[in-house]
C-alpha cells in the first residue's frame, strides 16, 4: 500500500505571492484594480455624505439669507484663504508622494508625506485659534449661541489651551522617539520619527500664524460692530419708532429666545432676531468644518501609516496601491474645502 506524498514547493511557488500580494489576488495589477474600485466607492460615500450638508446650508439660506450675510462677517477670511492655500499644497505634495512610490525614492516619498502631515498640521492649528476665537466671544452653535460681542472683554487662551493639549503632548512623545532613534542607531526609527516632529511643529506654527493673522484684522469686535451698525444707520430713516433688539449686546437673551413684533419683520436686523437663526448659522458652521477637520484628522492617521511602510521599505513599481489610493481621499478633502471656503466665508 502507498502513500501519495505531496510535491515538494518549488521555487517558482514560494515566489506566486510575495509579501506584499494579498493570497486572493493573482498578480499586482489585479490587487490596484481592487483597491483603487474599492476607494471610489468609498469616495462616494463621503461625496453623499457631504452633499447633505450641503443641502442642508442651500436651504437654510435660501430661507434667512439676512442671517447668513450677517453671521459671516464673524469669519476671517484672511485665515479661510490661508487654510485653503496650504491644503492645496498639501494636494501637490501628495500627488508627488504617489510618484515618488512609483519610482521607489523612499527618501523623497517620506519627505512629501511628511510635508503632506505637516500641511494638515498648520490647518488644524489655524483652525484652532479660529474656534478659540468663536467660543470666546459666545458664537456657539444652535441655542448656546450668545452674543457678547460689542464692548465685552473675552480671552481666547484658555480655549486655546485645551485645544493645544493634545498636540502639546504628542509633540513631546514624537521628540522623545526620534531621540531614541538617534541613541540606538535605527535608521527605520529616524525615518518614522522625523515626519512626526516636524509635523507636530507646525500645528503651533499654524497657531502662531493664526494668532498674527486675528490680531492684525481685529476681526471679532470691531467688523462685527461696524456692520451692525451700518445695518441699523442704514433703516433708521425708514420707521424711527420701530424698536431694534442689538444683536451685539452682552446682557440680552440668546438670539433663539428674543421675542418681536409683527412690525419688527421690516428691519434686517429683526428679522435675525425674530426667526433666531444666529444659532444655526453656527450650528451649520461647526458642523461642516468640524465633519471636515475630522476627516483631516483621519487622513493624517493614515498619512502616518503610510510613512511607517514607506520607512520599512515596502513601495516600489508593483506595489504602491495605499499610497495612490490615500492621495484620492486627500484631494477629495481638500476639494470640499474649496467649497466651504466661499460658501461660508465669502458670503455677500
Amino acid at each position: 500500500m502507498t502513500t501519495a506524498v505531496a510535491p515538494a514547493p518549488t521555487e517558482h511557488d514560494h515566489h506566486e505571492h510575495p509579501s506584499w500580494l494579498a493570497h486572493h489576488f493573482d498578480d499586482a495589477e489585479q490587487q490596484f484594480d481592487a483597491g483603487k474600485m474599492g476607494m471610489w466607492l468609498f469616495l462616494v460615500t463621503e461625496v453623499l455624505f457631504f452633499s447633505g450638508m450641503f443641502c442642508a446650508y442651500a436651504l437654510y439660506r435660501n430661507r434667512n439669507p439676512e442671517v447668513f450675510e450677517f453671521c459671516s462677517t464673524f469669519l476671517n477670511e484672511k485665515l479661510g484663504a490661508i487654510n485653503t492655500g496650504v491644503l492645496l499644497f498639501s494636494s501637490l505634495t501628495m500627488a508627488w508622494a504617489v510618484r515618488a512610490s512609483q519610482l521607489k525614492e523612499t527618501k523623497t516619498l517620506i519627505g512629501m508625506l511628511g510635508a503632506t502631515l505637516g500641511c494638515a498640521a498648520i490647518f488644524l492649528g489655524v483652525k484652532a485659534v479660529e474656534y478659540s476665537h468663536k467660543w470666546a466671544l459666545g458664537l456657539f452653535p444652535g441655542k448656546f449661541y450668545i452674543s457678547q460681542v460689542a464692548g465685552a472683554p473675552h480671552s481666547e487662551v484658555p480655549y486655546l489651551w485645551y485645544l493645544s493639549i493634545a498636540p502639546l503632548v504628542m509633540l513631546v512623545c514624537f521628540i522623545l522617539y526620534y531621540i531614541y532613534g538617534i541613541v540606538t542607531a535605527s535608521k527605520f526609527h529616524l525615518r518614522v520619527a522625523g515626519p512626526l516632529v516636524i509635523a507636530a511643529a507646525c500645528f503651533f506654527g499654524g497657531v502662531g500664524l493664526g494668532l498674527v493673522l486675528e490680531a492684525e484684522e481685529g476681526h471679532g469686535d470691531t467688523h462685527a460692530s461696524a456692520s451692525h451698525q451700518e445695518h441699523s444707520a442704514d433703516h433708521a430713516h425708514t420707521d424711527a419708532a420701530i424698536p431694534t433688539v442689538n444683536l451685539l449686546s452682552t446682557d440680552t437673551a440668546p438670539l433663539n429666545d428674543v421675542a418681536t413684533t409683527p412690525a419688527e419683520s421690516n428691519t434686517p436686523d429683526s428679522s435675525v432676531n425674530q426667526k433666531g437663526m444666529a444659532g444655526l448659522f453656527f450650528s451649520i458652521y461647526y458642523c461642516m468644518t468640524g465633519v471636515h477637520a475630522f476627516h483631516i484628522l483621519g487622513g493624517m492617521l493614515v498619512i502616518t501609516w503610510l510613512i511607517v511602510k514607506a520607512a520599512n521599505l515596502e513601495f516600489h513599481s508593483k506595489y504602491y496601491g495605499p499610497v495612490d489610493n490615500v492621495g484620492l481621499y486627500w484631494h477629495l478633502v481638500d476639494f470640499i474645502w474649496i467649497f466651504l471656503f466661499p460658501l461660508l466665508y465669502l458670503i455677500t
